[in-house]
């Protein structure tokens, strides 16, 4: 007998549908992978299994038994846990008392809590994770990524019989996921089925053993891993095969552009130390390295949201006044996509159309106000430009998929026509169709004019795009290459912290 089993599906936002008669069933022990371009469907398929919402038809059963749709705690009572895309954490608590929020253990008949009990319990759990976070710091402190693993260990904790995992890694580094998945592999031993959202399709091959394809709300097919193409995968969930040209390497460029970004000495203690590098008009400069590694900080700090203790930064030959803020490095041409969209980059109750204008406001400015139609035409036509899938430009930016709530973040940019883009993992979360589409957007960017600062943990992109890769190892840049000769393998090795001449 299946151990989870979701009949027929069906429900709808409004007048939107979101699925249409999707099925799926999950064996004990089995890895099962559920793919489709952002708006596929997938997210919504997942909160009505967790228990978010009840379907407007169907039902979900667990070992036969049916799960009571639409009472979150009372299907993760049931053996349903799920861990979401965006790290659903309290960030004013510490990473124990997340781990253990909802289900603390009490002494004296629950007087009080047993804090020994759960300090030891969120050690053990982040321990099987391979992780060694500041327990006692509050969550809200930590990085995404550490943020996305206290989410994890939560999930883990919990004795379920589904466990649930919405691209799980996107902002994990690769000794982080690998430690996930050997996390996964003692979950499946006992038994425990997972449901596997990702758009790192390498993972969905080499450890899933079946996989459920949704598109536009429907059911594409399920198969077996052994038996599917990744290039028939991927057909599957955009309905047409990909440009070939995505997956090529950087193109040739003019060498002797001129030097638009100059970083000089830039230093921040137990952060990043003396850090120097150029970026030329048009080129695209990654920078690659472990999850912690100093990346996001530096992006940061050339853009004013962080102070930097020593170091000088130059645009355009001109250089960046000491103690410079946001709105200085905006005046100057900068702009940044922040690697945590929802929190960072969007006001999500607000609509495409504000989100989409925001930075652009006195443009828009007249005496006794805005000028709401300028404002409105400029954003329909960010909206065609970057491929926006909206109903409407005053739909709320939390209406919309990942992938469309990225273009957005990266969209309000365009409109200013910056002279450099600090990208901080630019596609996390996004679908093969819609990562199409931000490269080839960032192609296009840098050959306007613009410089690019790309970071990403996604291997394959930092390759694909970057003219020049530079690899920080615990704050320090440890090597340098250019985008053509760039191999995974040295990439990994500079990242990897150095052996100790001691260790044995």
């Amino acid at each position: 007998m299946s151990l989870l089993v979701a009949q027929q599906i069906h429900h709808s936002y409004g007048g939107t549908q979101a699925l249409c008669d999707v099925s799926l069933e999950i064996e004990p022990g089995e890895w099962h992978a559920l793919c489709g371009e952002n708006g596929a469907g997938k997210s919504t398929l997942i909160k009505i299994i967790s228990g978010v919402e009840p379907p407007d038809q169907g039902n979900v059963t667990l070992e036969g038994n049916p799960l009571p749709m639409g009472r979150v705690h009372a299907v993760e009572e049931a053996g349903v846990v799920a861990v979401h895309q965006e790290p659903v954490v309290f960030p004013h608590l510490n990473a124990i008392d997340n781990v253990f929020v909802g289900r603390e253990p009490g002494r004296l008949g629950g007087l009080w809590l047993d804090r020994d009990s759960m300090a030891h319990g969120a050690r053990q759990v982040m321990h099987q994770l391979g992780e060694d976070l500041p327990l006692e710091q509050p969550v809200g402190e930590l990085s995404l990524a550490q943020r996305q693993m206290v989410s994890i260990a939560r999930a883990l904790l919990n004795d379920c019989r589904i466990l649930i995992l919405d691209e799980p890694t996107a902002s994990l580094s690769a000794r982080e996921t690998q430690s996930l998945f050997r996390a996964i592999k003692q979950l499946q031993a006992r038994g425990v089925g997972i449901l596997y959202v990702s758009h790192r399709l390498e993972e969905i091959f080499q450890m899933a053993d079946r996989v459920t394809v949704l598109r536009d709300g429907r059911m594409v097919g399920t198969h077996s891993i052994a038996s599917i193409q990744r290039s028939d995968l991927i057909q599957m969930m955009v309905g047409r095969p990909l440009d070939a040209s995505s997956a090529a390497r950087p193109l040739p460029r003019e060498e002797q552009a001129p030097t638009l970004l100059e970083v000089q000495g830039l230093s921040r203690a137990g952060v990043f130390d003396h850090i120097d590098f150029t970026i030329q008009s048009g080129e695209i400069l990654g920078l690659s390295g472990l999850v912690g590694a100093g990346r996001t900080e530096i992006a940061r700090a050339i853009f004013g949201l962080d102070s930097m203790d020593t170091g000088s930064i130059t645009l355009d030959g001109q250089p960046m006044p000491e103690g410079f803020q946001i709105h200085d490095a905006m005046d100057r041409g900068m702009a940044l996509v922040p690697e945590d969209r929802q929190h960072q980059g969007l006001i999500l109750p607000e609509s495409v159309e504000d989100n989409l204008t925001l930075p652009s406001l006195k443009a828009f400015s007249k005496l006794l106000g805005l000028d709401r139609d300028s404002r409105g035409k400029a954003a329909r036509r960010l909206i065609q430009r970057m491929g926006i899938k909206t109903a409407k430009p005053s739909s709320s930016a939390q209406s919309l998929s990942g992938g469309n709530q990225q273009k957005i973040v990266l969209g309000k940019w365009v409109y200013r026509q910056p002279r450099l883009f600090l990208l901080d993992e630019p596609t996390r979360g996004v679908d093969v169709g819609a990562k199409e589409e931000v490269h080839r957007m960032i192609r296009t960017l840098a050959r306007s004019g613009s410089a690019i600062l790309l970071i990403s943990s996604d291997m394959p992109e930092i390759l694909q795009l970057s003219d020049r890769i530079l690899v920080l190892c615990q704050g320090r840049i440890r090597g340098e290459v250019t985008g053509s000769q760039a191999t995974a393998e040295q990439l990994l090795e500079w990242a990897l912290p150095p052996e100790r001449p001691d260790a044995a």
